[in-house]
């Protein structure tokens, strides 16, 4: 059986510049969604073509926001891509402003049937949804499982899609392979169980896949939380997929990104709800692609 550290979903040809369509929120405050995934991705010399899924003025942590949800707008946006011909070699999808999203994110599969599917299931954490997240959305979210690439949630995102009751943070391996094998059950190709932690100082990420088995990849755990790292984690891996790292080195250097994001992160005012301060580290991403 192979393992994640042989696993390369991107070959990366030359000075070819991949195109990535970020089906994401843009907020307008707070660093988070399309706010990460344009610069992170970018700086690993990919192309980033973004499908808004709705507008903030700042995230969700933040006790007061504006929510501009953009699925009306959404059908001609797509098919005015379609009368140009765009060409794309990834799909990365995140949090979503409606379930019918599901359906224009599936009519991108539809049109580019050989891009390499990244879902990140951003539905919530700590055990809760996000406040705009309906049971609807979750249960939407969860057919994107269906033929995922990769497959990014956390454990309380595993949760919600498995039916798996959540028990925090603090588990155990066996407790997480059953969580990744339902997952894979439902289809998922490799499944990224992110931001396990036993209070140890080390955080843990998790990779499986159905032709190799569950391994671990772990980082330094700093004692503090920050809105964003999901997406900063879920963006420089894809970036290292599409630099042409292997599943196992682009879950290590995503880890690894997002906590050196974070010690910046903390000489920053407001750095609780702010968001990660990823803009120093952007160096880190540029160096997989020189």
């Amino acid at each position: 059986m192979s393992n994640a550290k042989d696993l390369y979903l991107y070959k990366r040809e030359g000075a070819y510049i991949p195109r990535i369509a970020a089906v994401h929120d843009l907020c307008g405050y707070g660093k988070c969604s399309l706010g990460v995934a344009i610069p992170v991705l970018s700086a690993a010399g990919c192309d980033v073509c973004p499908v808004p899924t709705s507008l903030f003025s700042a995230h969700t942590k933040f006790p007061f926001f504006y929510m501009h949800d953009t699925t009306p707008m959404l059908e001609e946006y797509l098919d005015a891509w379609d009368k140009e011909g765009i060409e794309l070699d990834a799909v990365y999808s995140g949090f979503l402003g409606s379930a019918e999203q599901v359906g224009a994110i599936n009519r991108i599969y539809h049109a580019h049937p050989k891009a390499l599917r990244v879902v990140d299931p951003v539905m919530g954490d700590g055990g809760s949804k996000y406040p705009t997240y309906t049971d609807e959305m979750c249960k939407a979210t969860a057919e994107l499982v269906e033929g995922a690439d990769i497959l990014t949630p956390n454990l309380t995102e595993a949760s919600i899609i498995t039916g798996i009751e959540y028990r925090g943070q603090d588990v155990d391996v066996e407790f997480i392979k059953r969580n990744m094998e339902a997952l894979l059950d439902m289809g998922a190709k490799t499944v990224v169980i992110k931001g396990v932690a036993h209070g140890d100082g080390v955080i843990r990420n998790y990779v499986a896949g159905r032709d190799f088995e569950t391994c671990e990849v772990c980082a330094e755990q700093l004692p503090y939380m920050l809105h964003g790292t999901g997406d900063l984690f879920a963006s420089a891996l894809l970036a290292a997929v599409m630099s042409g790292k292997s599943l196992y080195d682009s879950v290590n250097f995503a880890g690894k990104l997002v906590h050196d994001a974070m010690i910046v992160t903390r000489q920053q005012p407001d750095y609780e709800t702010r968001g990660v301060s990823f803009e120093s580290v952007l160096g880190e991403i540029t160096d997989l692609v020189r």
